[in-house]
């Protein structure tokens, strides 16, 4: 293979100070309605107008217009204009801040005359979802709509119903474009209503600024950051929601800084096979000290700088790591103090804490996702030009025994690789695992996880360079974050979820007030029969009866009792009762016997 060093002074310049590749024709269309005549005057649609047009102008958009306050005539005028410039586009984005309701499960537009005093009206007087979407069908690559509009219908109160079954729901209805690479984004899911916020602009255009036009990011991925933004900005009380689908390949709406290839002639080096071969084993092991292995051998030249690029990701990931843990305990302790019903001044301190550890954290993912994507760059630009090299062996060749790279071996074993694949799919959160190279059940369900939200069609019977590669040119979390019962998502962590006094976690993960159970009342004594004869009741009447009528068990038992405290054995009945003969008598028998006639007579000498 022929050395790339002699590219270096060159080459290093365009990939570190490059500005962004030409990308495709991209054009944006923003229109924002806040003075309506027939209707309360909205505060904010007009200033997110604003910054979504300097966002996308930012973003390197060939054409973006911007209007605001239009008619219903002119905004049909605007749309047709538009849809001359989407013809030859690539990417085409639509962006609407103002009123829209949903009648009958179709979507309108308000302008800022519309009048809608009978529900009939909005199609006269309204634009339609689908004639929207008529405007960017020509787009070849990307065709985006994004509504910030669903609030309440403001006519809903005064608007005669022409015919009473018609429906007019809150928001907007779902929607599921006809046309391919086609997404639809709501500021709320279907059915709800979007808060303006209490700032100049809405919550949803703010993390939309925030995230939709970073560099290399997937616009899908984007507006999932944007989705997290808002629920968390509005207790979870908001969720934006995005119809239609796209392929398996990314779709950014600004591409990632790319190197231009100087077109010079490669200078032989016979050394520089074995710098790429033990690159190639770092960049595979991918952590720091194999990193700090690599440049004790190697500290100049192409491959050096490349591989300080990697050593500063590193750094930033683990920065972001404790910016994140860092603010997770901030947040705990101010949630545990107002839990504690500390005092106002404590309070406000642990508040100020969590919000500056916050900032701290978001100023770590921002870096995080800069250098990710520059070190990405970078390394896709390696391996382009050392395939177009000539006599360039591919950048997947196995370096071979006697590698000079210390502590790391010249060849990846079974165990091994699946052990990287393990540690990378745990890093884009589809593994939980430990990464300890048995490649069971559980791996195999997180490459397939990867497979579902990635679009990507791997293998996952066997861990494989492949797998290996594909994963790790992931800069971020592809795999949702999944918390347990008590938990929460914050960002890349679960947190715990902390309620105020009084308040406990129910089954729906949420704090919910505590019953306070009433004390037991006692109950009134009452009488208790006794239980201390274990007769049957039957027993009891009989022997009852028989005592009282002819001197029987009960009555002979008692006298019998009584007979020996008196000492003179014999028991004397009649038909009244029983009772000891006293002392000194006895008793003769008379023959007979039964009611009014004793069989026996006491006898006293």
């Amino acid at each position: 293979m022929r050395s790339l060093l002699g590219l270096c002074p060159l080459f290093l310049a365009l990939l570190f100070g490059a500005a962004p590749a030409l990308a495709g024709k991209r054009v944006a269309l923003v229109l924002a309605n806040s003075s309506y005549q027939y209707a309360p005057s909205l505060a904010n649609p007009v200033n997110d107008g604003a910054v979504m047009a300097k966002t996308l102008k930012d973003a390197g958009f060939e054409i973006v217009e911007s209007r605001h306050d239009l008619s219903a005539l002119e905004t049909r005028r605007v749309l047709r204009d538009f849809a001359d410039a989407t013809r030859d586009a690539d990417i085409a984005v639509v962006y609407y801040a103002g009123h829209g309701i949903e009648v009958e499960g179709s979507n309108y537009l308000i302008p800022v005359d519309a009048k809608l005093e009978r529900d009939t009206d909005v199609y006269d007087q309204g634009l339609s979802l689908d004639r929207v979407l008529v405007t960017v069908e020509p787009a070849k690559q990307l065709r985006l709509v994004i509504l910030d509009a669903c609030r309440d219908n403001p006519f809903g109160k005064t608007m005669k119903r022409t015919v009473v079954s018609r429906g007019i729901g809150r928001g907007l209805a779902q929607v599921e474009p006809n046309s391919p690479n086609t997404l639809i984004a709501y500021s709320a899911k279907a059915g709800f209503t979007a808060q303006d916020g209490d700032g100049a602009n809405s919550p949803f255009t703010v993390a939309l600024s925030k995230h939709l036009t970073t560099p290399g990011l997937d616009v899908r991925r984007a507006f999932g950051f944007v989705r997290d933004d808002v629920l968390k900005s509005t207790g979870n009380k908001q969720e934006p929601f995005v119809y239609g689908s796209l392929g398996g390949e990314d779709v950014p709406l600004v591409p990632v800084k790319v190197v231009a290839a100087a077109p010079v002639a490669p200078v032989a080096n016979p050394q520089a096979a074995d710098i790429r071969r033990d690159y190639e084993l770092a960049l595979q092991v991918g952590n720091r000290p194999a990193w700090e292995a690599f440049l004790a051998q190697h500290p100049d030249g192409f491959y050096a700088n490349l591989a300080k690029l990697q050593v500063e990701k590193i750094g930033a990931e683990q920065a972001h790591a404790a910016a994140t843990e860092k603010a997770k305990q901030a947040e705990a302790e101010r949630d545990r103090l107002a839990a504690l019903g500390a005092q106002k001044d404590a309070q406000a301190k642990a508040a100020a804490d969590a919000k500056a550890a916050e900032q701290v954290q978001l100023a770590a993912q921002k870096a995080k996702e800069q250098v990710q994507q520059q070190a990405a760059a970078a390394e896709q630009q390696r391996v382009n030009l050392a395939a177009a090299a000539p006599g360039a062996a591919p950048a997947s060749t196995a370096s071979p025994a006697g590698a000079s790279v210390a502590s790391l071996t010249p060849t990846t074993t079974p165990i091994d690789l699946s052990r990287l694949v393990q540690t990378e799919l745990g890093r884009v959160g589809c593994f939980s695992g430990q990464a300890d190279g048995n490649w069971n059940t559980t791996s195999r369900r997180s490459l397939s996880q990867f497979n579902r939200y990635a679009g990507t069609k791997l293998d996952v019977k066997v861990a494989s360079t492949d797998a290996l590669d594909t994963v790790k040119s992931r800069p971020s979390r592809v795999c949702p974050l999944v918390c347990e019962h008590g938990f929460k998502a914050d960002g890349d962590t679960c947190t715990k979820i902390v309620c105020r006094e009084g308040y406990a976690i129910n089954d729906d993960n949420e704090c919910e007030k505590q019953r306070i159970a009433k004390p037991a009342t006692a109950k009134p004594t009452t009488a208790k029969r006794d239980d201390g004869d274990e007769r049957s009741a039957r027993q009891r009447r009989q022997a009852g009866g028989a005592a009282g009528g002819y001197g029987a068990a009960a009555g002979i038992a008692a006298a019998a009792s009584a007979g020996r405290a008196s000492g003179g054995g014999q028991i004397f009945c009649n038909g009244g009762s029983c009772r000891p003969v006293n002392r000194g008598c006895h008793l003769e028998y008379r023959g007979g016997g039964g009611p009014g006639n004793d069989a026996n007579a006491e006898v006293c000498n």
